[in-house]
């Protein structure tokens, strides 16, 4: 991967000055799971958040994602 995991909230964040493509959104995926289980949140507590509603993703690219999350979850060390 040409990307290294994000281990905190500022390296996630500073991925948005990359370009976007699969190596970077799994990454990030794989950081924002990292970081949140740092801070001591749950799976539920996590997939709630990517659950949230918002103007970036509609409901269906939600649920999608929360999934993907909730794999990166269970396989990440």
């Amino acid at each position: 991967m040409n990307y290294p995991i994000p281990v905190n909230p500022q390296e996630v964040v500073a991925l948005r000055q990359k370009s976007v493509d699969e190596e970077l959104i799994v990454s990030a995926i794989a950081g924002v799971v990292l970081v949140a289980r740092s801070q001591g949140q749950s799976l539920e507590e996590l997939t709630a958040e990517v659950l949230a509603d918002d103007a970036l993703l509609e409901p269906h690219q939600r649920r999608w994602l929360s999934e993907i999350v909730a794999v990166a979850w269970e396989r990440l060390p």
